[in-house]
């Protein structure tokens, strides 16, 4: 999924001069004595793009309809951040409901998956629909290289993965959740990275009426220590852009900036608490967040679907 890089060169161009001197010019490029102010030079670029959201498809919306005309005009790897399928995830409703939208990019999609995934059984239908794409069957983490950049998708759904009910038996104390916390900071030792981005559905920190996910902590954890940059979450059906903070929520310059971009398209949601460091809000908007990742620092850019005009965007160096 990685994009090529694009390849800049500047062409030599020669003049005409008397055949003594240009003998004498290619005498001195052979013995290395040129100033090389004509020389080829090459830079490779190592920027790349992600766009995505959380919380996108039903069969009674025409919101993904819209978000997925903006996946149509933007290039790069394409996030879905979890509650792809309403309500339940299951394959039909896949195939049904979001095939027709986003399935179109389904090619340079990365998936993960969210609570309404656990609604059919394992989240088979999440998992059948996207095959080798969602990581290993039954688990739903895997990482890859962007450009410059580290980026791993895992699963947050260990309180919905009995019945994808927030009531169902928790299993975040789980020895499969130690198995992800453990592969996760395995990863990040192995990818030393400038830069690292993680997503997943469920947000350690909202103000919308989901509120924070606490049971995340251990993922913000591993990520902080590892000098993370960016999460990207979903779940709550609005727009949030935090400051960059510690798991703990103390802000922290050199912290972890968190987006919930829960805007895909399937309905709004509304804001409760405001928390901490919480910058920019929006409850109205359907639209996907475009990355721009370069070799040492990140763009971002909200794009709303048309007839919309709220956006927020900003550049930030990586940690």
């Amino acid at each position: 999924m990685r994009p090529d890089p694009t390849l800049r060169v500047s062409r030599r161009k020669y003049w005409s001069v008397p055949v003594a001197v240009a003998v004498a010019v290619a005498a001195l490029l052979v013995l290395g004595l040129s100033d090389g102010s004509s020389s080829a030079q090459a830079q490779e670029t190592t920027s790349a793009t992600l766009v995505g959201a959380g919380d996108i498809a039903s069969c009674t919306s025409k919101g993904d309809t819209a978000t997925a005309k903006l996946l149509g005009s933007i290039e790069g790897t394409v996030l879905a951040m979890g509650d792809n399928a309403y309500t339940e995830g299951s394959l039909s409703q896949y195939n049904d409901c979001y095939g027709p939208t986003w399935g179109r990019y389904k090619a340079r999609t990365m998936p993960v998956v969210g609570n309404h995934e656990y609604r059919t059984v394992g989240a088979s239908g999440y998992f059948d629909y996207f095959g080798a794409a969602a990581g290993e069957s039954g688990k739903g983490y895997y990482s890859y290289n962007q450009g410059a950049w580290h980026i791993v998708a895992l699963n947050s759904e260990c309180k919905y993965w009995a019945t994808g009910f927030k009531d169902g038996p928790s299993q975040c104390s789980s020895q499969q959740q130690a198995d992800m916390i453990a592969w996760l900071k395995a990863d990040l030792a192995a990818n030393p990275t400038a830069c690292t981005l993680a997503y997943f559905h469920q947000p350690r920190f909202s103000s919308g009426f989901g509120g924070n996910a606490l049971e995340t902590q251990p993922i913000w954890d591993a990520l902080y220590a590892a000098k993370a940059d960016v999460v990207l979450s979903g779940h709550d059906h609005i727009y949030e852009r935090f400051a960059r903070q510690t798991p703990n929520g103390t802000l922290d310059e050199r912290g972890i900036r968190e987006f919930v971009v829960g805007t895909g398209g399937v309905d709004h949601g509304g804001i409760g608490t405001i928390k901490a460091n919480s910058q920019v809000r929006n409850t109205t908007t359907y639209g996907v967040l475009k990355l721009t990742l370069n070799a040492t620092s990140y763009s971002w850019k909200f794009v709303p679907v048309a007839g919309k005009t709220f956006t927020d965007s900003g550049t930030t160096s990586c940690n």
